[in-house]
């Protein structure tokens, strides 16, 4: 198991990586459409949709998602940093930093098929948009956020299996524990002061180590609520479309809450320039 988690990990990484810095706008965007429908697929199964909404939801998604691309695809072309979207980068901050910790807390599956529908566009559209627009201003800084998210989990895990006693959520995901989130802030801070460092005063530096700080504690929120969603599902993983891995909400699910603050983040500040 174990050897087929790294060798999918290591391909994905590789197609990410070349796509990321060889692909063209229209094929990065094909492919960002591509991947938010299967993600759709997903959510629908987690919300338990009926037969007609599971085949109607990913549809309504490549309609939506496509026309939300197309547009900030022709905008970017003007100003990447454009602000254009903003509304939808800070729906998503709302509902990480407002409703999650409300519906962690209460841990009820939800029944509404609406809301459902609502959220699962909440997740996924944003993080689409910021994957785009985020590409459009600079592959690495792009890549620069998605390591921090990999860096946290990869330490929350080997440091929460090594030193784990004391369960973060037990009723939602019994393996996770606060020995993990303190290893997974220790690893982020080493990386943002590092990442600090290089760029120096300019854009920011030195704000990278606490906004790389909230990235890591929102990357374990979204986590989180993934697991529960999963677990009020009755099922291990999102999907079966990565061999060891799951779904793709599997290996989204903390960019999902961190990608649309990054970019909130980014625009912000281009405005205090």
């Amino acid at each position: 198991m174990l050897r087929t988690r790294i060798f999918t990990a290591v391909i994905m990484l590789s197609l990410f990586l070349a796509a990321l810095f060889y692909l063209s706008a229209i094929f990065w965007m094909v492919l960002l459409l591509a991947l938010t429908v299967a993600g759709s697929s997903e959510w629908s199964r987690l919300a338990k949709f009926s037969i007609t909404y599971s085949v109607i939801y990913p549809v309504l998604t490549v309609l939506l998602g496509g026309e939300l691309l197309f547009v900030l695809s022709e905008t970017v072309l003007v100003d990447p940093y454009t602000p254009s979207f903003l509304w939808f980068y800070v729906a998503s901050l709302a509902f990480w930093t407002l409703g999650v910790p409300v519906l962690l807390k209460l841990n009820r599956p939800i029944k509404n098929p609406l809301l459902l529908a609502l959220i699962g566009w909440v997740l996924l559209l944003p993080t689409c948009l910021a994957l785009y627009q985020l590409r459009a201003i600079a592959p690495l800084l792009l890549l620069g956020f998605m390591a921090t998210v990999w860096n946290s989990d990869s330490a929350a895990y080997f440091t929460g299996r090594a030193l784990g006693k004391h369960k973060l959520a037990p009723a939602i995901s019994p393996g996770k524990n606060w020995e993990g989130v303190a290893g997974a802030l220790i690893a982020v801070s080493v990386y943002a002061l590092t990442w600090s460092y290089i760029v120096g005063e300019e854009a920011h530096g030195k704000l990278l180590v606490p906004l790389l700080l909230v990235l890591a504690m929102m990357g374990i929120i979204g986590d989180l609520f993934e697991s529960m969603m999963k677990r009020h599902a009755g099922v291990k993983d999102s999907g079966s479309i990565l061999p060891g891995h799951g779904g793709i909400l599997d290996r989204i699910d903390a960019l999902t809450s961190t990608l649309p603050i990054a970019i909130l983040s980014l625009l912000f500040l281009q405005s205090e320039l």
